[in-house]
């Protein structure tokens, strides 16, 4: 994960886009769900909790500031990230929500970086991306 931006790396959903496969491959980089349109895929560009109408576009807005969190979509998505993947986009909104976003950040750097070569770990492949060291 880049340093500076990590924050801004946290989709409103609460997936970290640093860990992503399409923003850790070199070829068609996302910039991540808060980063510009402009090299996104169609379905991350009209992802429908990024573009729920409850919020504008502000940096700061995360999915639990909704009078309906966690929402319907937010469900099916987080429930296919945990069963597909071992990670909670809604358990990540809480620990944001308790603990604010740059004590989130460091327990997912802690969590995220590769024991082997301090690379990051892609939460899709379930490897490190730069060693490609598997994780358990």
């Amino acid at each position: 994960m880049e340093s500076g931006n990590e924050a801004l790396l946290i989709a409103p959903c609460g997936m970290n886009c640093g860990i992503c496969v399409a923003y850790l491959r070199d070829r068609n980089r996302c910039p991540g769900c808060r980063g510009p349109d402009d090299n996104k895929s169609v379905t991350r560009r009209e992802c429908r909790i990024k573009n729920c109408g409850v919020f504008h576009k502000d940096d700061a807005y995360f999915c639990f500031t909704c009078g309906d969190f966690p929402c319907d979509r937010l469900k099916h998505l987080d429930k296919r990230y945990r069963t597909k993947y071992h990670m909670s986009m809604i358990e990540n909104l809480e620990n944001i929500r308790k603990s604010g976003i740059v004590e989130f950040m460091q327990n997912e750097k802690i969590r995220w970086t590769c024991d082997r070569c301090g690379g990051t770990i892609c939460v899709h492949r379930r490897c490190c991306y730069d060693c490609g060291e598997k994780i358990s």
